[in-house]
């Protein structure tokens, strides 16, 4: 499938893709990336202050609109500007570097506009924190709709998502039609357990999807023997490891496997393929938690 180019870079185009693809609007989406298509011209890490400050502030005016509809009522017609707003904040926050001035706003009203769609459209996701050794594992449950108990999916990130972006998949609104639940998890190294606590990946994925399948096991409309896992990009190796190494689970599929997760990075150090986010090796020592390129590729 081709990737829609507005910029003249790999990984800003990415972002836009995702963003179209997540349930953002073309006109907007138009209007953030005009100003700074000149911008995207001096490379993927150069102009990506100039992409939050253009993003952010659709965001902000949609939060402003959102509140204009929920004074007046219109609790979904709120939700709808709120979902958007914290798909183009998420979408702004991605894009910058580690410790980046402001990225740690943005983030936090980017949960908050999500948390304020869900209620306001009576939206079915459920945040569900699961404990861990060190820390909790957020996440969204989706609920099958119709008689239970039923399976579930636990579905989780690559590299550079978080739990938001795995529900504006529709995934899980896919699956839950068909009688599928699905518990969507920034597991270590990814999303709320990376930006708010600190916590790096764990590659022995097993660790963190038991703790999943405990609390899953403990829902009443699970049915314990129907479940499974999925995951995206990086998740092409965390999902199958898991899958292998807890025996609860039933099942297991990805998009799309990675079997040799070091190879790939070898791969990049010789500018090989694409990187996924800007400050490609910043971001990945940060979530691995590695204090230099040495310890990032041993880990």
């Amino acid at each position: 499938m081709a990737l829609f180019e507005y910029f003249p870079n790999y990984i800003w185009n990415l972002s836009v893709a995702i963003a179209m693809e997540s349930g953002g609007q073309i006109g907007e989406i138009v209007d953030m990336c005009k100003p700074i298509r000149d911008a995207a011209a001096s490379g993927a890490d150069a102009g990506t202050p100039e992409f939050m400050k253009q993003w952010s502030a659709m965001g902000e005016k949609l939060i402003n609109l959102a509140a204009e509809d929920e004074r007046r009522g219109r609790a979904f017609s709120a939700s709808n500007k709120l979902e958007r707003a914290s798909l183009y904040l998420i979408t702004a926050e991605r894009m910058q570097g580690h410790g980046h001035p402001g990225r740690g706003e943005t983030y936090a009203k980017a949960l908050a506009a999500f948390e304020q769609s869900t209620r306001l459209g009576e939206l079915n996701r459920e945040r569900i924190e699961i404990p861990l050794k060190y820390g909790f594992m957020p996440a969204l449950y989706t609920r099958a709709t119709g008689p239970g108990p039923h399976p579930v999916v636990v579905y989780c990130n690559g590299l550079d998502s978080c739990k938001e972006l795995l529900y504006w998949s529709r995934l899980p609104e896919a699956l839950a039609r068909r009688g599928i639940s699905t518990l969507c998890v920034d597991q270590p190294g990814s999303g709320e357990a990376l930006r708010l606590q600190g916590l790096p990946v764990d590659p022995h994925s097993e660790h963190w999807a038991t703790k999943a399948v405990d609390w899953l096991e403990a829902q009443v409309d699970v049915d314990p023997e129907r479940i499974g896992m999925t995951g995206i990009s990086l998740g092409g190796h965390f999902a199958p490891r898991a899958v292998a190494y807890e025996p609860r689970f039933a099942s297991g599929a990805v998009w799309g496997a990675n079997h040799n997760w070091r190879e790939v990075q070898d791969q990049r150090l010789k500018r090989e393929g694409e990187n996924p986010v800007p400050h490609y090796w910043a971001h990945v020592m940060w979530a691995f938690g590695a204090s230099d390129m040495d310890d990032f590729l041993a880990k």
